[in-house]
């Protein structure tokens, strides 16, 4: 099959090396060899290494490709599942296969196929029955007594090669106690039952060494079959045009027969007698030498009725090849023919079986995507809990405890999420961490949680500053970070897709500043920025353009008084309002239609007027009517309020008392928690947020949670 039709002028020819023989550039090939039987090769700075493959699923994968030119490599993939070596034994992992089908390159794992079984004394033994390509039997059974003689490889008691014409037998027998199954991994860890194949799909295309994925492979075959159907096409075509051009000299010949022969009588010698007969009927040299080598027999009428049916014939098949060669879609035709004809005389069934890799094997594909409650407390504890451990319940019911925390320890977010979605920490140094929610311990309705810091892998000195929760990295989303100096940076949430798992650097944060705040944002969204003398400006984030993962960003806001700095960012949102509060227990909540937009990098607006009497701002956030406040002070005094305590006032007013405090204490910290003050201290209602709180319509839809 190899050589099939190489008489036909299907390929090119070549003189050989001495140039005293001719030879072909490339065979006819009527079936896909490099891909079948594969190929092995080292030249100068280039190397092939080819995995033969299946001949039926081959001929399936390219008469598909010919039905489908616009086809992708994955759909090539459900012809062509993997390398078939005919030693048999087992491909583990899928990854590989298909990178080497995509690329061109895989690391192909291959391993031998073993069975356990319980011999007649009741002990196990591993019976070898396959081993991977191009391994040698008795090499790789001299290294296992080897390892075993050296004690690596232990619990084997022997070994005996029972293999015959039938195939190979391996019969490894186990002393009484060893675990099969741990002697066989180390069977395969150790010796040649498991092998890399390293694949490179080189090939010379028209003389040009290329790598190609599968689909190329497959398109190069077909575009030579194409050319040597074609080229046969054609030296069958003019073949039978020329035998056609005989029989029609015959022919006239046969019906002037008379005529023929006083000619060829009268003549002298047979070249007068084939100049006479070009003269009298018009005939070429080529037929006037058939008719002279025309023997008497052929004069009979059955003769004569051969030659006629012989010229119906190449009539026929001249119109055949013609009207082949007008048409490419009867040319593949004939190619899908040939390989059909191939699979039907040459196919056999798969002998490698293609098995997942464990280590391949993607944790998130083995866990439902599921709705669950994630809890953050204030001292930094998280827990997850599914959703449905929380009842629905009526309105006013009492609610059911959410979180067991220390006095000094407060639930200071909740929100809705699912497992499959992604948590983004930063820190206040600018590295950022990733945990995918189904990471995070799942604990009980009443369970503490545990520590972010044993969560991730921070430093000593970092501390988790901002939280984020996403489901993808995509390009219509962004991340917009705030630093203590005012400085501001947007970058696209797709730069921070790979994440390692000691953290990335999300900014660059100069010496002296520290990241207070990110939030994910859409385009056309507005921003605020907070400071601790009471200012704020308002811009839009498309004032912002995107910047790479590690830059530093532009100005945000002019810090105008000294040792100012940014304590908050906020999105706005129109059906909510911003809150402000001060060192000294003073806080507002104020409409954000208040604060008129502004261009970056100005001093911005009043947002609380500062003095002796509110002392510094500390916090700020966005808030719905719905929330409540957890107010925490230097001195360790926390007090829980619901926001109808807080009035709705102007910007640059100095708000209202919110807590009263002792001589030198200080308010440090104000956390908006999901709020319901209608129930007692032991029980929280339905999803809660703090010890007394209920997690509302708000905290289930927030994409990202509120952190000081």
């Amino acid at each position: 099959e190899l050589l099939k039709d190489i008489d036909k002028n299907t390929v090119d020819m070549r003189r050989n090396f001495d140039e005293k023989l001719w030879e072909p550039t490339v065979l006819p090939c009527r079936y896909p060899n490099l891909l079948a039987n594969g190929s092995t090769g080292i030249a100068v700075g280039m190397a092939t290494n080819i995995p033969p493959h299946n001949l039926g699923e081959l001929v399936d994968g390219i008469s598909y490709l010919i039905d489908n030119p616009q086809a992708e490599v994955s759909d090539l993939m459900q012809f062509v599942k993997g390398p078939d070596f005919p030693t048999g034994g087992l491909v583990c992992g899928l990854n590989q296969i298909r990178l080497m089908y995509e690329t061109g390159r895989g690391l192909i794992k291959c391993r031998g196929r073993a069975e356990i079984e319980e011999n007649d004394s009741g002990k196990d033994r591993i019976l070898i029955s396959e081993i991977p390509f191009n391994v040698n039997k008795a090499n790789m059974i001299k290294r296992m007594a080897e390892l075993i003689n050296e004690k690596k490889l232990e619990g084997i008691s022997d070994i005996r090669d029972e293999s015959n014409k039938d195939g190979i037998r391996v019969v490894v027998e186990l002393k009484r106690g060893a675990i099969p199954k741990v002697v066989l991994n180390n069977i395969y860890k150790q010796t040649a039952m498991q092998t890399t194949f390293g694949a490179i799909m080189l090939a010379l295309d028209k003389n040009r060494p290329k790598i190609m994925n599968l689909k190329q492979l497959m398109k190069c075959f077909i575009d030579h079959r194409f050319e040597v159907v074609t080229r046969r096409a054609e030296y069958d075509l003019a073949k039978a045009k020329a035998r056609a051009h005989i029989l029609e000299g015959l022919l006239i010949a046969m019906d002037n027969m008379d005529d023929v022969v006083k000619i060829i009588r009268a003549a002298a010698n047979r070249d007068e007698a084939r100049v006479n007969l070009m003269a009298k009927f018009g005939l070429s040299e080529i037929q006037t030498n058939a008719i002279l080598d025309m023997r008497l027999y052929q004069l009979t009428g059955l003769e004569r009725s051969k030659v006629e049916a012989e010229y119906e014939a190449v009539k026929k098949l001249i119109e055949e090849l013609e009207d082949l060669l007008a048409h490419a879609e009867k040319i593949y035709a004939v190619i899908k023919e040939d390989l059909q004809e191939i699979k039907n005389q040459y196919n056999t069934e798969r002998r490698t079986e293609l098995t997942i890799d464990e280590t391949e094997i993607n944790i998130e594909d083995l866990i439902e995507d599921r709705p669950i409650v994630l809890t953050i407390s204030h001292e930094g504890y998280i827990k997850r809990v599914p959703l449905d451990t929380y009842r629905e319940q009526r309105r006013g019911g009492k609610g059911v405890i959410g979180m067991s925390t220390k006095d000094e320890d407060f639930v200071e977010t909740v929100f809705t999420a699912t497992t499959h979605d992604t948590l983004l920490f930063f820190t206040e140094k600018g590295r950022m961490y990733a945990k995918k929610v189904y990471e995070v311990p799942e604990g009980g309705r009443t369970s503490r949680g545990k520590a972010i810091v044993n969560l991730l892998e921070l430093s000593p000195d970092e501390k988790i500053a901002s939280m984020v929760r996403i489901r993808e990295f995509t390009e219509d989303q962004a991340l917009v970070f705030a630093t203590r100096d005012g400085v501001v940076k947007k970058t696209s949430l797709a730069a921070y897709k790979n994440i390692r798992t000691n953290g990335i650097n999300a900014i660059s944060i100069d010496e002296e500043d520290l990241l207070i705040g990110v939030k994910r944002t859409e385009a056309g969204q507005e921003l605020m920025l907070i400071t601790r003398a009471g200012m704020s400006i308002r811009f839009s984030e498309e004032q912002l353009r995107n910047q790479g993962r590690t830059t530093r960003g532009v100005r945000g806001i002019r810090l105008g008084k000294e040792n100012d700095a940014v304590v908050s960012i906020a999105v706005v949102d129109d059906e909510c309002k911003l809150l402000v509060a001060s060192e000294n227990g003073y806080g507002k909540r104020t409409d954000f239609s208040e604060y008129r937009q502004q261009s970056r990098g100005g001093k911005g607006i009043t947002t609380l007027k500062t003095t002796d009497k509110t002392g510094l701002l500390v916090a700020a956030h966005t808030v719905s009517d719905a929330d409540a406040l957890m107010l925490i002070t230097s001195q360790g005094q926390m007090v829980r309020i619901g926001l109808g305590d807080v009035r709705v006032i102007g910007r640059s007013t100095q708000g209202v008392r919110l807590v009263n405090l002792k001589d030198e204490d200080k308010l440090i910290s104000v956390a908006p928690v999901a709020g319901n003050d209608d129930v007692d201290d032991e029980d929280v209602p339905e999803s809660s947020s703090s010890e007394n709180g209920n997690a509302d319509e708000r905290s289930t839809a927030e994409s990202e949670p509120p952190v000081e």
